[in-house]
């Protein structure tokens, strides 16, 4: 318990693990946001007249494109002002933004609502992580993220269970009122809590050489880049699976009562591995922590696309194997995040901003291209998969001249 007491109050002031509960809730919010619609898709399509089942998944898709865009500009805004304020901001808008989603008449203004909505999300993924990397560094800030992310998972373990929940008692719109209500109070925590972690001698005026000099660290880094386009990869396998999970339930095995039950086990197997990476990445290190879990994942994903084509495919299959790629996810997301970090601490906000960005954007638009793909198989979802991870490996062994598991020669 010593380490932990040495490493509780660098910043922010408050208890180790308030620190992490917030970072976690912040999280959560974004967590919450996406996989609380999941049941209720069917039922937002036909109010908002959305015919092809596939479209639906521009309500995943949109708020992820508005979560992904707007990260660009937060840590430049918070590299200057602070993170506290910038912070604030981002939650009023997702507050706001859920009110719209809730009283949306049609898919365009639905659509607008949910990139507003992620827009305002967008805040926390950035200055989370900013945050944690001004409060911590290497693999203390692997161990913070490890540990926030246990009760961020506990997010995408619930959020289909309470979005159904909501759909037996009221209309879908009411998920939006509870999305509204948990923004406000994370936003209410924050504000009281939560003091500026960035000193005043860090930041960063707004000037065009300056933002130029930030952005062209982050994107030279060969680790910072290298983990962040691997990321991206991985990114894109969840998100193709989030976009097509509820039709794989519904349309693949006709077991649309098991959805919710199956997806938590799942999530649950990523809050399970990062529970252990926060004991096991002190000692082993993040490269071979994430990089046996990476190639777990491809082995997995492969297996289970073998599977799928070979017409052996069947419900408690389907949980198992994704319950088996998850949890190598849920090794390899926090190891992948804070190696990308680590070498930026200098310039955190910016570094945090363009890698959300990248991974956030980029992983969204292969999601999508698999969800849409969407053919009443999981053939494309688990070839999806597959892929997405074989090109992680090749970024990784890249990045890494070749040599998993240990440093290059020359690398810390």
């Amino acid at each position: 318990m010593t380490d932990t007491i040495d490493i509780a109050r660098p910043r922010h002031g408050m208890g180790f693990y308030p620190f992490v509960a917030m970072m976690a809730a912040l999280m959560a919010t974004n967590a919450l946001a996406i996989d609380a619609m999941l049941p209720a898709l069917p039922q937002m399509g036909e109010t908002l007249g959305i015919a092809e089942p596939n479209d639906r998944q521009w309500i995943v898709t949109s708020y992820l494109l508005g979560f992904g865009v707007a990260q660009i500009i937060y840590g430049t805004l918070s590299d200057r002002f602070g993170r506290r304020p910038v912070l604030l901001t981002g939650l009023s808008i997702y507050v706001v933004a859920s009110v719209f989603a809730a009283f949306s008449g049609s898919f365009e203004i639905m659509m607008a609502a949910r990139v507003l909505q992620g827009v305002g999300a967008a805040a926390t993924r950035v200055l989370a992580v900013s945050i944690v990397r001004d409060c911590y560094s290497g693999r203390d800030m692997a161990r913070v993220m490890s540990l926030a992310l246990i009760v961020f998972l506990a997010v995408p373990i619930l959020a289909p269970s309470i979005g159904q929940a909501i759909l037996w008692v009221a209309p879908w719109r009411w998920i939006f009122g509870v999305l509204t209500a948990f923004g406000a109070v994370v936003m209410l925590w924050t504000a009281m809590r939560l003091p500026e972690t960035l000193h005043e001698e860090d930041r960063t005026p707004i000037k065009l050489a300056s933002i130029v000099s930030a952005f062209r660290t982050v994107l030279t880094s060969r680790i910072g880049v290298g983990y962040m386009l691997a990321m991206t990869f991985v990114l894109g396998g969840l998100f193709g699976f989030i976009n097509s999970a509820q039709q794989v339930f519904v349309d693949v095995f006709r077991a649309p009562e098991w959805f919710t039950t199956i997806f938590a086990l799942i999530a649950a197997c990523m809050a399970v591995a990062s529970l252990l990476n926060s004991r096991i990445v002190g000692r082993l290190g993040m490269r071979r922590v994430s990089h046996g879990a990476l190639l777990g994942y491809i082995a997995l994903t492969s297996l289970h696309a073998v599977l799928a084509l070979a017409g052996k495919e069947s419900l408690w299959l389907f949980a198992i194997m994704q319950g088996g790629t998850m949890f190598c996810f849920g090794l390899l997301a926090p190891n992948f995040g804070a190696m990308a970090m680590d070498p930026l601490g200098h310039v955190a906000g910016t570094a945090s901003s363009v890698q959300g960005f990248i991974t956030t954007v980029g992983g969204a638009l292969l999601g999508f291209y698999v969800g849409q793909h969407f053919n009443g198989t999981v053939v494309p979802l688990t070839l999806g998969f597959s892929l997405c991870g074989l090109m992680a490996l090749a970024v990784v062994l890249v990045v890494e001249k070749g040599q998993l598991f240990h440093p290059a020669p020359g690398r810390s």
